[in-house]
């Protein structure tokens, strides 16, 4: 499980249309651009973002293609073989942003199975902190879809826990930026615990 609260600023790429939710609610859905760089700043790449928010017929008007907004809400993520998807449930959505930088900003919350490798490393001032990746599985049909998570933690503790194979659960700082042109997800970890997933 990947769930992310976030602030999104990017420009709206699709126009609005209505749909109706299983509860009979209405929902706009549009979609939103949104330029994501690499760290090191030399390289970028645009991604989608599908957004779904309450509304009503009444308010499609205001979602103009060309646009800038900038949302708040809850972010998830589909994986589909080599495809990566954004899905976005809008709170509320500011049609009159303050920055015009593109962005996707917030905290993380990961529940997963750790990689092969926990790293140990010291940074120029002594401090101590972790190293790992991490994998959330979905189920699509009869196939399993992993999404890669890299983690960061300083801190000096080693819990027994974190080891290869073991089951995290971790709230932290999401971090989204591109490598090799394909999305990299990572995560500032400040609260890790284990995982106990609930017996079937």
């Amino acid at each position: 499980m990947i769930k992310c609260s976030v602030t999104v600023n990017g420009v709206i790429s699709r126009a609005a249309s209505m749909r109706t939710g299983k509860d009979d609610s209405s929902y706009i859905t549009f979609a939103v651009k949104v330029n994501v760089s690499s760290k090191d700043g030399d390289s970028s790449k645009i991604v989608e973002v599908s957004v779904l928010k309450e509304g009503s017929d009444s308010e499609l008007s205001r979602y103009c293609p060309g646009s800038r907004v900038e949302l708040k809400g809850s972010l998830t993520f589909r994986k589909r073989e080599s495809n990566f998807y954004f899905n976005f449930h809008a709170d509320s959505v500011d049609f009159n942003p303050t920055s015009d930088q593109d962005g996707i900003a917030g905290s993380m919350e990961f529940k997963g199975t750790i990689g092969k490798h926990v790293d140990e490393k010291t940074d120029k001032k002594d401090r101590q902190y972790l190293i790992f990746s991490a994998f959330s599985t979905e189920k699509s049909g009869d196939i399993f879809e992993y999404t890669w998570v890299r983690f960061i933690r300083f801190a000096p503790e080693h819990e027994a826990f974190l080891v290869p194979k073991g089951k995290i659960h971790i709230n932290g700082t999401l971090e989204i930026s591109i490598y090799q042109d394909k999305i990299n997800l990572g995560c500032r970890a400040e609260e890790v615990r284990e995982w106990v997933k609930p017996e079937a």
